[in-house]
């Protein structure tokens, strides 16, 4: 297993050349000194909890996005692989089949919604555009207020940076294929 500081490391300056952020820049909209950024980068430092929190925060990533490795290039997943994410009626689940990658900047789910069941999905920022494939039952989807029926075999994309809900109006259990492009 490698050490952290190379992992975290190479996330630094991944993500932060990806924003395209120079160290004093990664400075100033993080309060961590360009001084203790280069050494993070050149693995001479160990970063505390609280810089990686304000690092992660300043470009915009998970914490585990900073301190976990990114290096698989095929990757196998499986429900049993993952917990899923539940609604507070238990009648939503969402497996993140794969999180959200920086580079590409999409992630990708597959959710199930039971009979009754119903999610709602909070504005997703601006430019982002999600993708719904259903592949078992009918998906209620309500876009702003707009209500749209999605079938077995059909796909809907829509501006992601609007109020809206996926609702399960059917006797049958939902299943259908999220991705978010970001």
């Amino acid at each position: 297993m490698r050490e952290i500081n190379d992992i975290i490391s190479e996330n630094l300056k991944l993500y932060r050349k990806q924003s395209g952020y120079s160290l004093e820049h990664l400075s100033e909209i993080t309060g961590v000194s360009k001084t203790m950024l280069g050494q993070i980068e050149r693995k001479t430092s160990i970063p505390s909890i609280t810089t990686l929190w304000k690092i992660a925060n300043g470009l915009k990533v998970s914490f585990t996005e900073l301190t976990q490795e990114n290096s698989t290039i095929i990757r196998k997943v499986t429900l049993d692989d993952m917990q899923p994410l539940m609604s507070e009626d238990q009648k939503c689940k969402v497996y993140p089949f794969f999180k959200f990658d920086i580079e590409k900047k999409f992630e990708s789910y597959m959710a199930t919604i039971e009979p009754e069941g119903r999610m709602n999905g909070s504005p997703h920022g601006s430019g982002a555009i999600e993708y719904i494939t259903v592949y078992e039952g009918t998906l209620t989807l309500v876009l702003d207020g707009e209500t749209f029926l999605i079938h077995k075999d059909e796909a809907i994309q829509f501006n992601a940076n609007m109020f809206h809900y996926y609702a399960n109006g059917d006797d049958i259990t939902i299943r259908l294929h999220i991705v978010i492009h970001y």
